[in-house]
């Protein structure tokens, strides 16, 4: 399932793995490590960030995540060596604060385009970032920064999606893996390779200053756009429609009135 690779140090709890692949040294996946178990590849990464010992694009893949973090404090639950679990690092000194949402739409894009290659036309973005085939959850996102005074250096981008896993603890509320979706199987390395080559095209969309772009790419695969949903929001439910996403951020919906909902502020029902 994971071919190709040099291991350069073993331990009773992770394996420590190192893949040079061909990709230019900056480039997102220039440089891969495999973990076999961790707690957390988001905390592996920061930590390697903080010790001077990780450089941009490099990229944590670990096999097994005992407290896998997910969108408001959730846990994401995962079966070892079944699924992708990837943390990508960013040094992010050349952008604007003001871009932290457009780095979420490159990276929910990048995340998107890998899935929809292997998927078809069924999939969509569940604002803010989680990944969607039909009205199941394939994927999600999950990014955490690292900033010297107002300066933003750094962003950890934590992705989960759902590969080869058919079988789901109870309680979950709708997962779907590519597998299921797909009924074939998918090399775990090479998904990981072809989710980094995706995640570097958007990434160069950001740097290049094409925020509108992207901002029309992630509205035109925006889960139930157009749509009338349940949200929850401050202890008030709305039957609202989805509108659409703006430039910062916010969720646009329509019912008796025109409203706003900012990320983290909504659940939705």
């Amino acid at each position: 399932m994971v071919n190709n690779l040099k291991i350069l140090h073993s331990s009773r709890s992770k394996v420590l793995i190192f893949l040079r692949n061909p990709m230019p040294v900056h480039h997102i996946g220039h440089r891969i490590q495999v973990l076999e178990t961790i707690d957390s590849s988001n905390n592996y990464a920061m930590a390697l960030v903080r010790q001077k010992k990780a450089r941009h694009g490099e990229a944590i893949f670990a096999l097994e995540q005992t407290a896998g973090k997910g969108q408001m404090g959730r846990q994401w639950t995962t079966r070892k060596g079944e699924n992708i679990i990837l943390s990508i690092v960013l040094e992010t000194a050349l952008l604007q604060p003001k871009a932290l949402f457009s780095l979420s739409m490159a990276m929910a894009l990048g995340s998107y385009d890998f899935i929809h290659q292997l998927a078809g036309d069924e999939c969509s973005i569940k604002w803010p970032n989680d990944l969607y085939w039909r009205d199941r959850k394939a994927g999600g996102i999950l990014i955490e920064n690292s900033w010297k005074g107002t300066h933003w250096q750094i962003a950890i981008v934590g992705i989960g999606i759902n590969i080869n896993q058919v079988v789901f603890a109870e309680g979950l509320r709708n997962p779907v893996s590519l597998k299921q979706i797909t009924g074939k199987p998918l090399d775990l390395m090479e998904g990981v390779k072809q989710l980094c080559s995706s995640l570097e095209n958007r990434w160069q969309q950001l740097l290049r200053g094409k925020e509108k772009e992207l901002l029309s790419d992630y509205n035109a695969v925006l889960f139930a756009r157009g749509t009338t949903v349940q949200l929850r929001a401050k202890n008030q439910v709305y039957s609202t429609v989805i509108l659409g996403v703006n430039e910062a951020g916010e969720l646009l919906t329509s019912d008796s009135e025109e409203r706003k909902f900012q990320v983290g502020e909504v659940e939705w029902l």
